[in-house]
């Protein structure tokens, strides 16, 4: 399975990304040394998008804390950039696929990063990692 990360990201251009205790939704959790991922530059914190596809490189669970009753799994990982991005992928490109049901690649990114804004690790449908391809 591939992945997509929404995350702050410091420094676009980056060999490797140290991504501590990201928050995981659509089966992110499950991510892994070896696999695949898209890198987001969070637009919440001044990011463009899409910047860069890697591979995991180290992946390991961040433990729950103790008394806290609903936790979202979190996820640090490090990953190592393959290639970046040749054209432009963000909020503004997804905003206008919002008709959940359509099957559409584009309507699944703006679903699972931009319904709920939050950085986070996801899941992605062969599709959608089709589709993210292209970018490169």
């Amino acid at each position: 399975m591939s992945y997509a990360i929404k995350a702050e990201i410091a420094d676009p251009r980056a060999k490797t990304f140290a991504l501590p205790a990201q928050k995981t939704m659509y089966g992110g959790k499950e991510i892994a040394e070896g696999d695949t991922v898209f890198i987001f530059a969070s637009e919440n914190e001044g990011g463009q998008g899409l910047i860069a596809r890697g591979v995991v490189t180290a992946s390991k669970a961040v433990p729950k804390k103790r008394g806290v009753a609903r936790q979202t799994p979190r996820v640090s990982v490090t990953i190592k950039r393959t290639a970046l991005a040749k054209r432009a992928l963000g909020r503004r490109e997804l905003k206008s696929f919002a008709d959940w049901k359509d099957g559409r690649p584009e309507t699944e990114l703006n679903f699972k990063f931009y319904r709920q804004a939050t950085n986070k690790i996801v899941g992605v449908s062969d599709e959608v990692a089709a589709f993210l391809g292209t970018f490169f």
